[in-house]
């Protein structure tokens, strides 16, 4: 019998994992996140999957990134004790890595930091390991992508673009969803209430 995310119907309802604000990810899939913001993005993504299954994350980035994650930021967003650090030496080890880390089932989120945008080719091959992981006994697991610029792995599921649009007052963020296989362009402003949940208004797409 064919497993559920593995069917190649775009009708077939996946299992999803709502963000804060409001959103979702088709989970067994892998998804793209650009923009000056994206790692904030993916730190977003982080907390929803650490909430949602109470599995693990791995983050995967290259041995020679000047910068690293600062977990006292992280832990605004999600449970730094709770992340794995992976950081290849060769570019072809980080989606490598995250292949393995995909076809495992074992992981709630894997994050690649690229630093350009891959090729048809290995993205095709993270789908297909994401699919095949979850068809594991672990948490179904979800790929994510970060990449320099506006982005544009092709093969990815969905695109997301984020940047700061802070308040004097209240940190804030951009968001635009812009590819999707099945929902159209958006975009939303994000903020934190008083509660220090996050809400999200809907806003129009720039020209």
């Amino acid at each position: 019998m064919t497993h559920a995310l593995l069917a190649r119907d775009t009708g077939t309802t996946r299992p999803a994992l709502a963000l804060p604000g409001g959103f979702a990810l088709d989970q067994g899939r892998v998804h793209e996140g650009c923009g000056p913001a994206r790692h904030v993005f993916a730190a977003l993504v982080a907390g929803a999957a650490q909430a949602a299954s109470g599995g693990e994350v791995l983050w995967i980035a290259p041995e020679w990134a000047g910068a690293r994650l600062n977990p006292e930021g992280l832990r605004r967003f999600a449970d730094p004790g709770r992340m794995l650090f992976a950081t290849p030496r060769r570019e072809e080890d980080l989606l490598w890595c995250a292949e393995e880390a995909l076809r495992a089932g074992c992981l709630a989120l894997v994050v690649a930091e690229l630093p350009t945008c891959p090729a048809l080719t290995p993205v095709r091959r993270l789908q297909l390991a994401a699919e095949a992981g979850a068809a594991a006994a672990g948490p179904i697991p979800l790929g994510l992508l970060l990449t320099p610029g506006a982005g544009g792995a092709r093969g990815a599921e969905t695109r997301w673009w984020m940047a700061p649009a802070h308040a004097p007052t209240a940190e804030g963020w951009r968001l635009e969803r812009r590819r999707a296989r099945r929902a159209p362009p958006a975009c939303w402003h994000l903020a934190r209430e008083g509660s220090g949940r996050l809400a999200a208004t809907a806003q129009a797409m720039a020209d």
